[in-house]
């Protein structure tokens, strides 16, 4: 106990642990956002909207996140100036939510699709009998049942996104957990057992309630055919 409680007194890790929330929080909002975008254009008339939607996920889906994020400092920010703050620490933040937002998309965007597979084609076909187009059918018919069936999946995405944000490191996040275990384990290598069940009971405690949750809104939620 001499370690865990010398380790909490020298070391901040709450709030380490609150930087990789905040990274999850935002970026799972914008990753939300563009994943809906994408799934409508996968799903759309339009063919040309389909390839780049398909192009953009099979992009992101097969590319290391690590390179996203080191992209984001040396091509975003070095090379073509790019800067959401004259903070140093608030900027390389908001590099990182951007990397991490463009990943998961594309994730979220295949979330959706296996809930949109789920709507039975009657309903598209009916939405069309009504006379509506293409997007109010993709807004008021499709799209609501398919977020129903997609909440499991989109757990999971969120679940990844989570542990994901530890890569921030790698985008010059100085503050987050991964960052702040380096440090740790360079400076207290006499406790490294104690450093890393903090860190791995630290992520059991956030992720356990994630999957409970979605679970629970899955089975809630799901659609009885």
């Amino acid at each position: 106990m001499d370690g865990f409680l010398s380790l909490f007194q020298s070391y901040n890790v709450p709030a380490a642990f609150l930087v990789n929330l905040e990274l999850t929080f935002w970026s799972a909002i914008f990753s939300a956002i563009l994943g809906i975008i994408l799934v409508v254009m996968r799903i759309s008339p339009i063919s040309s909207m389909r390839r780049v939607a398909a192009g953009y996920v099979e992009l992101f889906k097969n590319m290391p996140l690590t390179i996203i994020m080191v992209f984001m400092v040396l091509g975003v920010f070095a090379q073509l100036k790019i800067s959401f703050s004259d903070n140093f620490d608030t900027n390389f933040f908001w590099l990182a939510v951007v990397g991490l937002s463009l990943y998961t998309a594309a994730f979220v965007c295949e979330s959706l699709r296996s809930g949109i597979n789920t709507v039975p084609l009657g309903q598209a076909e009916a939405a069309r009998a009504m006379g509506l187009n293409f997007m109010q059918s993709a807004t008021l018919i499709i799209m609501p049942q398919a977020l129903r069936g997609s909440v499991a999946p989109l757990g999971n995405t969120l679940i990844a996104l989570l542990k994901n944000s530890t890569v921030a490191a790698a985008a010059s996040v100085a503050t987050e957990t991964s960052s702040l275990m380096s440090e740790m384990i360079e400076f207290r290598p006499d406790v490294i057992v104690q450093i890393f069940l903090i860190f791995a009971f630290g992520y059991v405690i956030l992720i356990i309630p994630i999957g409970v949750l979605t679970t629970y809104l899955s089975n809630k939620l799901a659609v009885r055919r």
